[in-house]
Protein backbone atom coordinates (compact mmCIF):
# COMPACT_ATOMS: atom_id res chain seq x y z
CA UNK A 1 0.00 0.00 0.00
CA UNK A 2 1.06 3.30 -0.92
CA UNK A 3 1.28 6.43 1.34
CA UNK A 4 0.24 9.94 0.04
CA UNK A 5 0.43 13.83 1.56
CA UNK A 6 -1.71 14.98 4.06
CA UNK A 7 -3.62 18.15 4.41
CA UNK A 8 -2.22 20.34 6.75
CA UNK A 9 -4.02 21.28 10.22
CA UNK A 10 -4.11 23.18 13.32
CA UNK A 11 -2.38 20.62 15.28
CA UNK A 12 0.65 20.26 12.44
CA UNK A 13 3.97 19.68 13.61
CA UNK A 14 6.48 21.63 12.38
CA UNK A 15 9.83 19.96 11.61
CA UNK A 16 13.10 21.91 11.62
CA UNK A 17 16.22 19.83 9.67
CA UNK A 18 19.39 20.74 11.49
CA UNK A 19 23.70 20.26 10.18
CA UNK A 20 25.46 19.16 12.86
CA UNK A 21 27.53 21.08 15.16
CA UNK A 22 24.73 24.11 13.66
CA UNK A 23 23.27 26.69 15.46
CA UNK A 24 19.23 25.51 16.44
CA UNK A 25 16.78 27.28 14.56
CA UNK A 26 16.05 30.57 15.64
CA UNK A 27 12.47 30.90 17.51
CA UNK A 28 13.25 28.41 19.69
CA UNK A 29 12.13 29.26 23.52
CA UNK A 30 14.58 29.53 26.61
CA UNK A 31 13.11 26.22 28.04
CA UNK A 32 13.77 24.78 24.23
CA UNK A 33 16.80 25.15 24.31
CA UNK A 34 17.68 24.10 27.53
CA UNK A 35 15.44 21.24 26.58
CA UNK A 36 17.45 20.31 23.53
CA UNK A 37 20.95 20.20 26.05
CA UNK A 38 19.46 18.07 28.63
CA UNK A 39 18.75 15.57 26.01
CA UNK A 40 22.32 16.13 24.16
CA UNK A 41 20.64 16.45 20.37
CA UNK A 42 23.85 17.31 18.37
CA UNK A 43 22.26 17.30 14.93
CA UNK A 44 23.98 13.83 13.84
CA UNK A 45 21.91 12.38 10.87
CA UNK A 46 19.47 10.29 11.87
CA UNK A 47 18.95 11.48 15.31
CA UNK A 48 15.74 13.22 16.72
CA UNK A 49 14.37 15.54 19.35
CA UNK A 50 10.68 16.26 20.21
CA UNK A 51 10.50 19.65 21.70
CA UNK A 52 7.34 19.36 24.49
CA UNK A 53 4.82 22.22 24.81
CA UNK A 54 1.67 21.97 27.78
CA UNK A 55 1.83 18.09 27.12
CA UNK A 56 1.62 18.53 22.94
CA UNK A 57 4.93 18.08 20.67
CA UNK A 58 5.73 21.52 19.80
CA UNK A 59 7.90 21.15 17.00
CA UNK A 60 10.75 18.27 16.05
CA UNK A 61 14.21 18.42 15.10
CA UNK A 62 15.91 16.07 13.23
CA UNK A 63 19.98 15.63 12.79
CA UNK A 64 21.30 15.98 9.22
CA UNK A 65 24.60 15.10 9.93
CA UNK A 66 27.43 15.80 7.74
CA UNK A 67 27.29 16.37 4.07
CA UNK A 68 30.20 13.23 4.09
CA UNK A 69 27.52 11.17 6.42
CA UNK A 70 24.29 12.06 4.08
CA UNK A 71 26.25 10.57 1.01
CA UNK A 72 26.78 7.36 2.14
CA UNK A 73 23.28 6.50 1.90
CA UNK A 74 19.54 8.13 0.86
CA UNK A 75 16.44 9.07 2.02
CA UNK A 76 17.90 10.31 5.16
CA UNK A 77 14.18 12.00 6.33
CA UNK A 78 12.79 8.50 6.00
CA UNK A 79 14.80 7.60 8.59
CA UNK A 80 13.74 9.81 10.83
CA UNK A 81 9.98 9.46 10.25
CA UNK A 82 10.18 5.76 11.33
CA UNK A 83 11.39 7.49 14.76
CA UNK A 84 8.55 10.23 15.32
CA UNK A 85 5.22 9.66 16.84
CA UNK A 86 2.16 10.06 15.10
CA UNK A 87 0.52 13.17 13.92
CA UNK A 88 1.18 15.63 10.50
CA UNK A 89 4.36 17.02 10.09
CA UNK A 90 5.35 20.10 7.88
CA UNK A 91 9.10 20.71 7.05
CA UNK A 92 9.90 23.84 8.16
CA UNK A 93 13.64 24.87 7.10
CA UNK A 94 17.06 22.96 6.54
CA UNK A 95 16.67 20.82 3.26
CA UNK A 96 17.61 22.41 0.36
CA UNK A 97 15.70 22.72 -2.59
CA UNK A 98 17.10 20.26 -5.01
CA UNK A 99 17.23 17.67 -1.97
CA UNK A 100 13.35 17.72 -1.56
CA UNK A 101 11.92 15.77 -4.03
CA UNK A 102 14.16 12.92 -2.86
CA UNK A 103 13.14 13.34 0.52
CA UNK A 104 9.75 14.04 0.40
CA UNK A 105 9.50 10.63 -1.49
CA UNK A 106 11.66 8.71 1.19
CA UNK A 107 9.02 9.43 3.46
CA UNK A 108 6.41 8.49 1.69
CA UNK A 109 8.29 4.85 0.51
CA UNK A 110 8.86 4.31 4.26
CA UNK A 111 5.37 4.72 4.99
CA UNK A 112 5.26 1.49 2.71
CA UNK A 113 3.14 -1.63 4.15
CA UNK A 114 2.68 -5.17 3.06
CA UNK A 115 -0.65 -6.12 4.25
CA UNK A 116 -2.04 -8.87 2.32
CA UNK A 117 -1.48 -11.55 4.90
CA UNK A 118 -1.62 -9.91 8.11
CA UNK A 119 -2.25 -6.25 9.63
CA UNK A 120 0.81 -4.47 8.83
CA UNK A 121 0.04 -1.52 11.30
CA UNK A 122 -1.10 1.75 10.53
CA UNK A 123 1.43 4.64 9.11
CA UNK A 124 1.81 7.11 12.50
CA UNK A 125 3.94 9.68 10.82
CA UNK A 126 2.48 11.25 7.62
CA UNK A 127 4.10 14.57 6.00
CA UNK A 128 2.26 17.37 4.63
CA UNK A 129 3.26 17.81 0.96
CA UNK A 130 6.48 20.90 1.11
CA UNK A 131 5.56 23.64 -1.42
CA UNK A 132 8.85 22.77 -3.59
CA UNK A 133 7.23 19.94 -4.86
CA UNK A 134 4.77 18.31 -7.37
CA UNK A 135 3.00 16.30 -4.68
CA UNK A 136 1.03 14.35 -6.89
CA UNK A 137 3.81 13.43 -9.22
CA UNK A 138 5.49 11.76 -6.19
CA UNK A 139 2.58 9.74 -4.99
CA UNK A 140 2.62 8.71 -8.41
CA UNK A 141 5.79 7.46 -8.18
CA UNK A 142 5.34 5.72 -4.44
CA UNK A 143 2.23 4.37 -6.08
CA UNK A 144 4.57 2.73 -8.79
CA UNK A 145 7.10 1.81 -6.21
CA UNK A 146 4.52 0.16 -3.97
CA UNK A 147 2.92 -1.85 -6.73
CA UNK A 148 6.93 -3.75 -7.57
CA UNK A 149 6.66 -4.31 -3.98
CA UNK A 150 3.67 -5.83 -3.56
CA UNK A 151 3.94 -7.86 -6.68
CA UNK A 152 7.26 -9.13 -5.70
CA UNK A 153 6.26 -9.71 -2.01
CA UNK A 154 2.93 -12.30 -2.94
CA UNK A 155 4.81 -15.48 -2.52
CA UNK A 156 4.10 -18.00 -5.64
CA UNK A 157 1.01 -19.53 -4.34
CA UNK A 158 -0.78 -16.17 -4.92
CA UNK A 159 1.02 -15.05 -7.66
CA UNK A 160 1.62 -17.13 -10.54
CA UNK A 161 1.59 -16.71 -13.96
CA UNK A 162 -2.19 -16.57 -13.90
CA UNK A 163 -1.93 -14.00 -11.16
CA UNK A 164 0.34 -12.02 -12.74
CA UNK A 165 -1.90 -11.69 -15.78
CA UNK A 166 -4.70 -10.56 -13.09
CA UNK A 167 -2.33 -7.63 -12.03
CA UNK A 168 -1.29 -7.03 -15.63
CA UNK A 169 -4.75 -6.44 -16.78
CA UNK A 170 -5.63 -4.53 -13.87
CA UNK A 171 -2.85 -2.16 -14.53
CA UNK A 172 -4.13 -1.91 -18.28
CA UNK A 173 -7.66 -1.52 -17.14
CA UNK A 174 -6.99 1.16 -14.49
CA UNK A 175 -4.78 3.64 -17.46
CA UNK A 176 -7.58 2.43 -20.59
CA UNK A 177 -4.52 0.60 -22.40
CA UNK A 178 -5.06 -2.69 -24.72
CA UNK A 179 -3.85 -6.06 -23.03
CA UNK A 180 -3.43 -9.51 -25.16
CA UNK A 181 -3.03 -11.82 -23.98
CA UNK A 182 -0.99 -15.05 -25.76
CA UNK A 183 -1.21 -18.86 -23.39
CA UNK A 184 -0.28 -22.34 -23.68
CA UNK A 185 0.01 -23.78 -26.96
CA UNK A 186 -0.84 -20.74 -28.71
CA UNK A 187 2.69 -19.85 -28.04
CA UNK A 188 3.94 -21.85 -30.09
CA UNK A 189 1.49 -21.22 -33.30
CA UNK A 190 2.69 -17.75 -32.42
CA UNK A 191 6.22 -18.70 -32.42
CA UNK A 192 7.49 -17.77 -29.28
CA UNK A 193 8.82 -21.44 -28.47
CA UNK A 194 11.45 -20.67 -26.05
CA UNK A 195 8.63 -18.64 -23.67
CA UNK A 196 6.58 -22.47 -24.20
CA UNK A 197 9.84 -24.45 -23.30
CA UNK A 198 10.47 -22.87 -19.96
CA UNK A 199 7.15 -22.51 -18.60
CA UNK A 200 5.33 -25.80 -19.93
CA UNK A 201 6.27 -28.32 -17.35
CA UNK A 202 3.98 -25.82 -14.78
CA UNK A 203 0.29 -26.73 -13.58
CA UNK A 204 -0.22 -23.21 -14.64
CA UNK A 205 0.03 -22.45 -18.48
CA UNK A 206 2.95 -20.33 -20.11
CA UNK A 207 1.81 -16.90 -21.10
CA UNK A 208 2.74 -13.28 -22.96
CA UNK A 209 1.90 -10.46 -21.32
CA UNK A 210 1.44 -7.84 -24.41
CA UNK A 211 0.42 -3.70 -23.13
CA UNK A 212 -0.48 -0.52 -25.77
CA UNK A 213 -0.75 2.52 -24.54
CA UNK A 214 -0.66 5.85 -26.20
CA UNK A 215 -0.93 7.90 -29.35
CA UNK A 216 0.43 6.49 -32.71
CA UNK A 217 3.00 8.85 -33.62
CA UNK A 218 4.46 9.26 -30.11
CA UNK A 219 8.28 8.44 -29.52
CA UNK A 220 7.15 4.53 -29.15
CA UNK A 221 8.88 2.77 -25.70
CA UNK A 222 9.27 -0.36 -25.12
CA UNK A 223 9.51 -2.63 -21.89
CA UNK A 224 10.49 -5.87 -21.51
CA UNK A 225 9.99 -8.13 -18.07
CA UNK A 226 11.30 -11.23 -16.54
CA UNK A 227 7.87 -12.73 -14.96
CA UNK A 228 9.39 -16.01 -14.20
CA UNK A 229 7.22 -16.39 -11.44
CA UNK A 230 9.46 -19.13 -9.18
CA UNK A 231 12.26 -20.74 -10.33
CA UNK A 232 12.90 -24.55 -9.28
CA UNK A 233 16.11 -24.33 -11.33
CA UNK A 234 14.34 -26.76 -13.72
CA UNK A 235 15.82 -30.18 -13.82
CA UNK A 236 19.23 -28.49 -12.93
CA UNK A 237 17.22 -28.10 -9.60
CA UNK A 238 18.14 -25.00 -6.83
CA UNK A 239 19.34 -26.12 -3.57
CA UNK A 240 16.86 -24.81 -1.29
CA UNK A 241 19.02 -22.15 0.35
CA UNK A 242 18.86 -21.13 -3.22
CA UNK A 243 15.31 -21.54 -4.34
CA UNK A 244 14.49 -19.50 -1.08
CA UNK A 245 13.62 -15.81 -2.52
CA UNK A 246 12.69 -17.24 -5.99
CA UNK A 247 9.01 -15.96 -5.49
CA UNK A 248 10.91 -12.52 -6.38
CA UNK A 249 12.25 -14.26 -9.61
CA UNK A 250 9.50 -11.87 -11.97
CA UNK A 251 11.00 -8.54 -9.94
CA UNK A 252 11.93 -7.52 -13.66
CA UNK A 253 7.95 -7.78 -14.56
CA UNK A 254 7.06 -5.95 -11.50
CA UNK A 255 9.24 -2.79 -12.12
CA UNK A 256 8.26 -2.70 -15.76
CA UNK A 257 4.67 -2.36 -14.30
CA UNK A 258 5.59 0.02 -11.91
CA UNK A 259 7.45 2.42 -14.65
CA UNK A 260 4.25 1.88 -17.16
CA UNK A 261 2.50 2.68 -14.50
CA UNK A 262 4.47 5.79 -14.21
CA UNK A 263 4.34 6.34 -17.57
CA UNK A 264 0.84 6.15 -17.86
CA UNK A 265 -0.23 7.98 -14.67
CA UNK A 266 2.05 11.12 -15.44
CA UNK A 267 0.65 11.03 -18.78
CA UNK A 268 4.00 11.09 -21.15
CA UNK A 269 3.33 11.61 -24.68
CA UNK A 270 4.52 8.38 -25.48
CA UNK A 271 3.66 4.85 -27.47
CA UNK A 272 3.98 2.55 -24.61
CA UNK A 273 4.24 -1.48 -25.37
CA UNK A 274 5.03 -4.10 -22.14
CA UNK A 275 6.05 -7.20 -22.93
CA UNK A 276 6.03 -9.63 -19.64
CA UNK A 277 6.43 -13.63 -20.28
CA UNK A 278 5.20 -14.92 -17.26
CA UNK A 279 6.01 -18.59 -16.56
CA UNK A 280 6.77 -20.34 -13.79
CA UNK A 281 10.28 -22.79 -14.30
CA UNK A 282 8.84 -25.99 -12.58
CA UNK A 283 10.08 -29.86 -12.82
CA UNK A 284 7.19 -32.93 -14.47
CA UNK A 285 8.03 -35.02 -17.33
CA UNK A 286 7.27 -32.14 -19.56
CA UNK A 287 10.30 -29.69 -18.41
CA UNK A 288 12.91 -28.99 -20.85
CA UNK A 289 16.38 -30.40 -20.33
CA UNK A 290 19.99 -29.88 -20.14
CA UNK A 291 21.72 -30.05 -24.00
CA UNK A 292 18.00 -29.77 -25.58
CA UNK A 293 18.63 -27.58 -28.11
CA UNK A 294 15.77 -25.09 -28.55
CA UNK A 295 15.10 -22.57 -32.00
CA UNK A 296 13.83 -19.44 -30.80
CA UNK A 297 11.75 -16.74 -32.51
CA UNK A 298 14.57 -15.27 -33.79
CA UNK A 299 15.36 -18.70 -35.35
CA UNK A 300 18.64 -18.30 -33.60
CA UNK A 301 19.33 -21.92 -31.59
CA UNK A 302 20.22 -22.23 -28.41
CA UNK A 303 21.54 -25.44 -26.27
CA UNK A 304 20.05 -25.72 -22.91
CA UNK A 305 23.37 -26.17 -20.71
CA UNK A 306 21.57 -25.15 -17.49
CA UNK A 307 17.48 -25.22 -16.85
CA UNK A 308 18.66 -22.72 -14.02
CA UNK A 309 19.28 -19.55 -16.70
CA UNK A 310 15.79 -19.91 -18.12
CA UNK A 311 15.06 -16.57 -17.23
CA UNK A 312 17.40 -14.96 -20.79
CA UNK A 313 15.37 -17.61 -23.18
CA UNK A 314 12.07 -16.26 -22.17
CA UNK A 315 13.56 -12.58 -22.37
CA UNK A 316 14.77 -13.37 -26.02
CA UNK A 317 11.56 -14.61 -27.15
CA UNK A 318 10.30 -11.34 -26.12
CA UNK A 319 12.83 -9.12 -27.09
CA UNK A 320 12.97 -10.48 -30.21
CA UNK A 321 8.65 -9.77 -30.94
CA UNK A 322 9.70 -5.93 -28.97
CA UNK A 323 12.61 -5.47 -31.86
CA UNK A 324 10.17 -6.55 -35.07
CA UNK A 325 8.47 -3.26 -34.06
CA UNK A 326 11.67 -1.62 -34.07
CA UNK A 327 10.81 1.17 -31.24
CA UNK A 328 12.50 4.11 -30.33
CA UNK A 329 13.89 2.76 -27.66
CA UNK A 330 13.79 -1.05 -25.82
CA UNK A 331 14.72 -1.61 -21.95
CA UNK A 332 14.97 -4.87 -20.48
CA UNK A 333 14.21 -5.65 -17.08
CA UNK A 334 15.31 -8.97 -14.88
CA UNK A 335 16.48 -10.66 -11.88
CA UNK A 336 19.31 -12.29 -13.90
CA UNK A 337 22.04 -13.62 -12.55
CA UNK A 338 23.98 -14.08 -9.27
CA UNK A 339 26.66 -12.31 -10.61
CA UNK A 340 25.85 -9.24 -10.90
CA UNK A 341 25.40 -9.45 -7.23
CA UNK A 342 28.49 -10.78 -6.39
CA UNK A 343 29.97 -8.01 -8.56
CA UNK A 344 27.89 -4.76 -7.07
CA UNK A 345 25.40 -5.66 -4.46
CA UNK A 346 22.10 -6.04 -3.90
CA UNK A 347 21.55 -2.36 -4.18
CA UNK A 348 23.46 -1.44 -6.82
CA UNK A 349 22.48 -2.97 -10.45
CA UNK A 350 24.25 -2.73 -13.35
CA UNK A 351 23.20 -1.46 -16.89
CA UNK A 352 24.34 -2.69 -20.06
CA UNK A 353 24.02 -0.25 -23.48
CA UNK A 354 26.08 0.42 -26.56
CA UNK A 355 24.77 3.74 -26.51
CA UNK A 356 27.21 6.07 -25.12
CA UNK A 357 24.30 8.91 -24.73
CA UNK A 358 22.19 6.95 -23.09
CA UNK A 359 24.57 5.55 -20.75
CA UNK A 360 25.32 9.16 -19.75
CA UNK A 361 21.85 9.85 -19.29
CA UNK A 362 20.69 6.97 -17.04
CA UNK A 363 24.34 7.64 -14.86
CA UNK A 364 23.21 11.18 -14.19
CA UNK A 365 19.74 10.26 -13.54
CA UNK A 366 20.91 7.49 -11.51
CA UNK A 367 22.41 9.97 -8.71
CA UNK A 368 20.29 12.69 -9.14
CA UNK A 369 16.93 10.45 -8.49
CA UNK A 370 18.75 8.29 -5.76
CA UNK A 371 18.45 5.42 -7.55
CA UNK A 372 21.48 3.96 -8.02
CA UNK A 373 22.63 2.17 -11.15
CA UNK A 374 26.08 1.12 -12.55
CA UNK A 375 27.48 0.54 -15.66
CA UNK A 376 28.87 -2.83 -16.98
CA UNK A 377 30.17 -3.58 -20.81
CA UNK A 378 28.91 -5.80 -23.32
CA UNK A 379 32.22 -7.01 -23.66
CA UNK A 380 33.16 -7.76 -27.18
CA UNK A 381 36.13 -10.69 -26.52
CA UNK A 382 33.41 -12.88 -24.49
CA UNK A 383 31.25 -13.26 -27.18
CA UNK A 384 32.59 -16.66 -28.09
CA UNK A 385 32.22 -17.92 -24.59
CA UNK A 386 28.34 -17.81 -25.82
CA UNK A 387 28.75 -20.35 -28.74
CA UNK A 388 28.61 -23.27 -27.47
CA UNK A 389 29.71 -25.03 -31.35
CA UNK A 390 26.49 -27.61 -31.61
CA UNK A 391 24.22 -24.53 -31.80
CA UNK A 392 24.31 -20.71 -32.36
CA UNK A 393 24.30 -20.06 -28.61
CA UNK A 394 24.99 -21.60 -25.20
CA UNK A 395 22.30 -20.30 -22.46
CA UNK A 396 24.93 -20.81 -19.51
CA UNK A 397 28.54 -20.93 -20.44
CA UNK A 398 30.85 -23.12 -18.48
CA UNK A 399 33.32 -21.65 -16.44
CA UNK A 400 31.75 -19.42 -14.12
CA UNK A 401 33.11 -16.59 -15.01
CA UNK A 402 31.60 -12.88 -15.99
CA UNK A 403 27.61 -14.25 -16.04
CA UNK A 404 25.95 -11.04 -15.96
CA UNK A 405 28.09 -10.09 -19.26
CA UNK A 406 27.98 -13.27 -20.57
CA UNK A 407 23.70 -12.67 -20.18
CA UNK A 408 23.67 -9.51 -21.15
CA UNK A 409 25.64 -10.43 -24.57
CA UNK A 410 23.32 -13.51 -25.50
CA UNK A 411 19.62 -10.88 -24.51
CA UNK A 412 21.87 -8.56 -27.07
CA UNK A 413 21.92 -10.77 -29.99
CA UNK A 414 17.89 -10.55 -29.89
CA UNK A 415 17.96 -7.19 -30.21
CA UNK A 416 19.07 -5.68 -34.15
CA UNK A 417 16.49 -3.57 -35.01
CA UNK A 418 15.71 -1.14 -31.95
CA UNK A 419 18.26 2.06 -32.26
CA UNK A 420 18.61 2.01 -28.64
CA UNK A 421 18.87 -0.45 -25.87
CA UNK A 422 19.82 -1.15 -22.30
CA UNK A 423 19.39 -4.25 -19.74
CA UNK A 424 19.10 -3.90 -16.28
CA UNK A 425 19.95 -6.67 -14.23
CA UNK A 426 17.94 -5.75 -11.16
CA UNK A 427 17.68 -7.80 -7.80
CA UNK A 428 14.49 -6.66 -6.72
CA UNK A 429 14.97 -7.46 -3.39
CA UNK A 430 15.93 -5.33 -0.14
CA UNK A 431 17.69 -7.71 2.09
CA UNK A 432 18.23 -5.59 5.13
CA UNK A 433 15.96 -2.82 5.91
CA UNK A 434 17.08 0.92 4.91
CA UNK A 435 15.08 4.46 5.07
CA UNK A 436 12.20 4.72 2.79
CA UNK A 437 12.70 0.60 1.79
CA UNK A 438 11.23 -1.91 4.16
CA UNK A 439 12.93 -5.59 3.75
CA UNK A 440 11.19 -7.50 1.06
CA UNK A 441 10.56 -6.71 -2.39
CA UNK A 442 12.53 -3.71 -4.22
CA UNK A 443 11.49 -1.33 -6.92
CA UNK A 444 15.42 -0.91 -8.74
CA UNK A 445 16.12 1.55 -11.46
CA UNK A 446 11.91 2.47 -12.39
CA UNK A 447 12.85 5.86 -11.18
CA UNK A 448 15.69 6.75 -13.09
CA UNK A 449 14.83 5.34 -16.20
CA UNK A 450 11.74 7.92 -16.41
CA UNK A 451 13.79 10.28 -15.99
CA UNK A 452 15.62 9.61 -18.88
CA UNK A 453 12.15 8.79 -20.51
CA UNK A 454 10.87 12.50 -19.50
CA UNK A 455 14.30 14.03 -21.00
CA UNK A 456 14.44 12.23 -23.73
CA UNK A 457 10.17 13.10 -25.05
CA UNK A 458 10.97 16.72 -23.78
Amino acid sequence: MADRFVEGTSSTIPLYVVEKGADYPAGLTPAQHDWLGVTGFTGNLGEVALLPDSGRIAAVLVGWGTAQQRGRGRFHLASAAQKLPKGAYRVVEGIATDEMDNEALGWLLSNYRFSRYKDAGAVKARLIAPVEVDARRLEILAEGDALARDLINTPASDMGPEALEAAFRTLGEQHDAKVTVIAGDRLLNENLPMIHAVGRASGQAPRLLDLHWGPLGAPTISLVGKGVCFDTGGLNIKLGTSMGLMKKDMGGSANVMALAHMIMALGLNVRLRVLVPAVENSISAEAFRPQDILTSRKGLTVEVNNTDAEGRLVLADALTLADEEEPDMLLCLATLTGAARAALGPDLPPFFTDDEALATDIAEAADTKADPLWRLPFWEPYEELIEPGVADLDNAPSGGMAGAVTAALFLRRFVENTPIFAHLDIYGWTPVAKPGRAKGGACQSVRALLSVIEKRIA
